[in-house]
C-alpha cells in the first residue's frame, strides 16, 4: 500500500468519524427542540400523553437526519480538516509532494456514500415513519379534518358529516380520473368511489358505492350510486348529492407531503397526480433534490476542505472556518429561494433543484484550486 493510499484512508476515517458524530449530535439537538414543541402542544390535549409525544418525536428522527445531512457533512468536514491542519498532518503530507486532490478522494467518496444511503435507504424509512408521525399528529394534536392521501392510486378524503350524527365524519375513497367530453375541464372527478358515513365513535352508519363522483360547488354528485344501510340493506341506484365543504384547491393543497413519500414511490405518485390533472411540481422538486443529494454531499465535503485547510501560520483560520459555515447557510437560503421559484413555475424544476448543488460545487472547486494551485 502506497503512502498516498494510506493517507487517503486515514483522512477518510477521520472525516467519517467527525461527520457521523456531527450528524448524530445535530439530529439529537433538533429532535430535542421538536420534542419540547410537541410537549407544549400536547399540554392542552388530555388524550395526548408523554408516550405519544415521544413516539411522534422518535418517528421524525430519520426525517430530521436526512434534512440536516448536508450541514453535518459540512461541519464535520470542517472539524476533521481543521484538526488535521492544526496538527500539521496535512501540511507534512503536502510538503512530501502528496496533492490535496489525492487525499481528498477518500472524504469525497465517504460523503457521496452518505448521500446515496440517504437517498435510496433513509428516504424510504423516513417517509414511512414521517407519514405515521403526521397521522398521529393529526389525530391527537391537531384534530383537524380534511386529511388527504393517495395510496395505491386511490385518493382518500375525510370530511365532516352532520346529517346522521352531530359529530359524524365521512371518508370518501376513489381513483382520480379525467373529465368526460362535455364536462368542464377543471371538474374534479373520481371513479370507483366508496363513501363511508361514520358516527363519532367510528361506528358505521351507511356506505355508498358509486362508479363515478364529480365535485360540484358545495356537494359531491355520486352517479348511479347504491346506498347500503347499517343493517346491510341496499337501496335503489340513484344520483345522490352529498354535501361537502371541499374544493379542488383544498384537496390539491392537502395532498400527501413530498416528505412522506420515498424516493422509489415518488415517480409513480407524480404520474398519478399528473394523470388527474393536478400539479406535481412540489413532488418533482423533492425527487430532483433527492437525486442531487449525493452530489450536494460531495460539494459540502469539498467546501469544508476549502475553508479549513488553511495553515495557521498564514492567519485568519477562524475567519475562514466562519466563512465556511456562512457559505453553508447561504446555500441553504439559495435552496429555499430556488424552490419557491420552482414551485411558482418561474424556474424549471431541474434548475430549481440542482442550482444550490451546482453553486456549492463550483465554489468548493474554486477554493480548492486557489488553495492547491494558487
Amino acid at each position: 500500500m502506497t503512502l498516498a493510499t494510506t493517507l487517503t484512508l486515514y483522512v477518510a476515517r477521520r472525516f467519517l468519524a467527525a461527520t457521523f458524530a456531527m450528524l448524530a449530535g445535530l439530529t439529537l439537538l433538533v429532535a430535542l427542540f421538536d420534542f419540547i414543541e410537541l410537549l407544549r402542544r400536547a399540554a392542552t390535549r388530555p388524550d395526548a400523553g408523554f408516550a405519544l409525544v415521544a413516539t411522534i418525536a422518535g418517528l421524525r428522527l430519520p426525517f430530521v437526519a436526512l434534512q440536516i445531512l448536508p450541514f453535518a457533512i459540512l461541519l464535520g468536514g470542517i472539524l476533521a480538516f481543521w484538526r488535521l491542519t492544526r496538527s500539521s498532518e496535512l501540511v507534512v503530507a503536502r510538503a512530501a509532494g502528496i496533492s490535496a486532490w489525492g487525499f481528498l478522494s477518500g472524504p469525497l467518496l465517504v460523503s457521496m456514500l452518505f448521500g446515496v444511503i440517504g437517498t435510496v435507504a433513509v428516504s424510504p424509512l423516513s417517509s414511512v415513519m414521517l407519514a405515521r408521525a403526521e397521522r398521529l399528529d393529526y389525530a391527537y394534536l391537531r384534530a383537524s379534518a380534511g386529511l388527504t392521501a393517495i395510496a395505491g392510486g386511490r385518493l382518500w378524503l375525510r370530511q365532516a358529516d352532520r346529517e346522521l350524527d352531530p359529530q359524524g365524519v365521512a371518508i370518501l375513497s376513489g381513483r382520480p380520473a379525467a373529465s368526460r367530453p362535455g364536462e368542464k375541464p377543471g371538474d374534479f372527478v373520481l371513479t370507483d368511489v366508496s363513501l363511508w358515513r361514520l358516527a363519532a365513535n367510528d361506528r358505521p352508519l351507511a356506505r355508498i358505492e358509486a362508479p363515478r363522483a364529480r365535485l360540484q360547488p358545495g356537494r359531491w354528485a355520486l352517479e348511479d350510486s347504491v346506498t347500503f344501510n347499517a343493517d346491510r340493506s341496499a337501496g335503489p341506484r340513484a344520483l345522490i348529492y352529498f354535501p361537502t365543504d371541499l374544493t379542488p384547491d383544498r384537496i390539491e393543497n392537502s395532498f400527501a407531503s413530498p416528505d412522506t413519500l420515498s424516493f422509489w414511490a415518488l415517480p409513480g405518485f407524480i404520474a398519478v397526480l399528473e394523470a388527474a390533472g393536478f400539479s406535481a411540481v412540489r413532488h418533482q422538486l423533492h425527487f430532483q433534490s433527492l437525486l442531487a443529494l449525493p452530489v450536494l454531499a460531495a460539494a459540502m465535503a469539498l467546501l469544508s476542505a476549502g475553508f479549513s485547510m488553511r495553515t495557521s501560520r498564514r492567519g485568519g483560520v477562524a475567519q475562514m472556518i466562519g466563512a465556511g459555515v456562512a457559505a453553508g447557510f447561504l446555500l441553504f437560503v439559495l435552496d429555499k429561494i430556488t424552490s419557491e421559484f420552482g414551485e411558482a413555475g418561474t424556474l424549471p424544476v431541474e434548475l430549481a433543484a440542482w442550482a444550490p448543488t451546482i453553486a456549492g460545487l463550483m465554489l468548493a472547486l474554486a477554493l480548492l484550486l486557489h488553495l492547491e494551485d494558487g
